[in-house]
């Protein structure tokens, strides 16, 4: 079967967020079953240098009541042969950002994914695609563009939910830039608003999420879409994302200090020595670090952590966050570490190197997110042998299962109610099992480092679904 991935962000060549991740990882992995799977995202700024590219195709497509033309380039994932095909219109994609500047979105975002997934069914036809795949709002149209006849009518669609928070809303009066018919528009329209994902919903073959649990969380609580999403729970499957275990692996990684593993982990403790030292905190062993990695947004729980900061320093841990994101955040955080200049820092920045150092030396994880899709940090840490504190929610609720000192069973900390009470409380069981226990968190580490996250699994599960759709085998 010939499937299409299509999605904003593909690692190495645009990363923001998670989808990166994913769209680089599960094609890798279809393409080991067997699957004849290319990817499509847009050519940003910047691409060339991390690519290979020769010309592909040229063709036009109509967005805003215009022909825009689109230059198709084609490279590579890394180290494989999947195709990637970059679609290119410098005045849409040739820009500073993904999405936007400054915190918001680039005032045209309508009419930039309008001609993304436009020139995606138009890139499909031409290479005989069967099966679409695309993610998240900014490619939500393109079932909708099939359902109105363009494009063959044996292609289906597969449509993954990455996020429900973001659905791609635009007012109303700006549906002339899609140039569909009116026939066509009633599904894209929600509480008098445009809403692409809304469109996606119903028009998609079949939908996925990122964990089984946001898959039955989403049909109660699903941001005002819930109804649409019950009414297709039928084609609504929940499958776990997975780790890349190429990129995210203590043993090989080449972004840390020292290597370490499950039967080895002195350079684990290296990693640790290094980083304390790097970012100027107290170097000792004794102390337990706390890392956080994650775009500062109220839905990562950031509420929580700036009520109880003052309470988290004081259970005598040491702290490091790395990200960007809501200025207000931002600023809390450059305020308050450097009040404590040997106990806490914040890097407000965006760096993959820095990611897995702090997964690497740090000791406890801090994921208390409001809602959480699937999460990949949580997976990382446990790989890295650092035990992950979360809320028990989404794909944090599938993949932590909360330590019991009875049994030993567990294989990180979580916690229910959403207050920074019970957060801290989840915290300071991590902090007193490390303390008062080396021995039994040792065992704790190595067991997460030693549970398989990979892409295997989650990538036999779409080729079944896909397999569903088009009858492949």
């Amino acid at each position: 079967m010939r499937v299409l991935f299509v999605a904003t962000e593909v690692a190495p060549f645009a990363k923001v967020g998670g989808l990166a991740d994913v769209a680089a990882a599960l094609p890798r992995a279809l393409a080991e079953l067997g699957v004849e799977v290319a990817v499509a995202l847009p050519k940003y700024r910047g691409v060339e240098g991390k690519a290979e590219l020769t010309p592909h195709s040229r063709f036009s497509v109509p967005v805003a009541g215009e022909e825009k033309e689109c230059q198709v380039f084609q490279g590579n994932l890394p180290q494989t042969s999947v195709p990637v095909y970059f679609l290119s219109h410098d005045p849409y994609f040739d820009r500073a950002q993904v999405y936007g500047e400054g915190g918001g979105d680039y005032p045209d975002s309508l009419e930039r994914f309008t001609f993304l997934s436009r020139a995606a069914v138009a890139l499909a036809t031409q290479l005989g695609i069967e099966l679409l795949h695309v993610n998240d709002w900014h490619t939500a149209l393109v079932p909708v563009l099939l359902r109105a006849g363009e494009g063959p009518r044996r292609m289906k669609t597969v449509l993954t939910i990455h996020n429900l928070a973001y659905q791609g809303v635009f007012p109303w009066e700006q549906r002339t830039a899609l140039g569909l018919p009116d026939r066509d528009m009633a599904v894209l329209k929600h509480a008098g608003k445009l809403n692409l994902l809304k469109g996606g919903i119903l028009t998609a073959d079949l939908l996925t999420t990122v964990s089984p649990t946001y898959a039955r969380e989403i049909l109660e609580r699903g941001e005002g879409l819930e109804g649409y999403l019950r009414a297709r729970a039928g084609v609504l499957v929940g499958v776990l994302n997975g780790v890349d275990y190429t990129v995210w692996n203590p043993e090989t990684d080449p972004h840390l200090w020292a290597n370490y593993s499950a039967q080895d982990l002195a350079g684990k403790a290296e990693n640790k020595r290094r980083l304390q030292q790097e970012l100027r905190l107290e170097v000792t062993s004794d102390v337990p670090l706390v890392g956080m990695i994650s775009r500062l947004a109220e839905q990562k729980g950031f509420d929580l952590v700036l009520e109880a900061f003052d309470r988290m320093m004081a259970l005598g841990i040491q702290f490091v966050l790395l990200g960007t994101g809501d200025p207000r955040y931002e600023e809390f955080f450059r305020r308050t570490t450097s009040r404590r200049p040997q106990q806490a820092t914040a890097l407000i920045t965006f760096s993959e190197q820095w990611a897995h150092r702090i997964e690497a030396a740090a000791d406890i994880f801090l994921m208390p997110s409001r809602f959480e899709p699937c999460g990949l940090n949580q997976l990382y840490s446990l790989r890295y042998g650092t035990v992950p504190v979360v809320r028990a929610t989404g794909g944090l609720a599938d993949t932590v299962l909360d330590f019991d000192p009875t049994t030993g069973k567990g294989n990180g900390f979580s916690f229910t109610d959403y207050t920074p009470e019970a957060m801290l409380g989840a915290l300071r069981r991590a902090v007193e099992l490390y303390r008062r226990d080396r021995r039994a968190w040792r065992e704790l580490m190595i067991r997460g480092m030693r549970e398989d996250h990979s892409w295997g699994a989650s990538a036999r599960e779409y080729l079944r679904l896909y397999q569903r759709l088009v009858g492949g085998s």
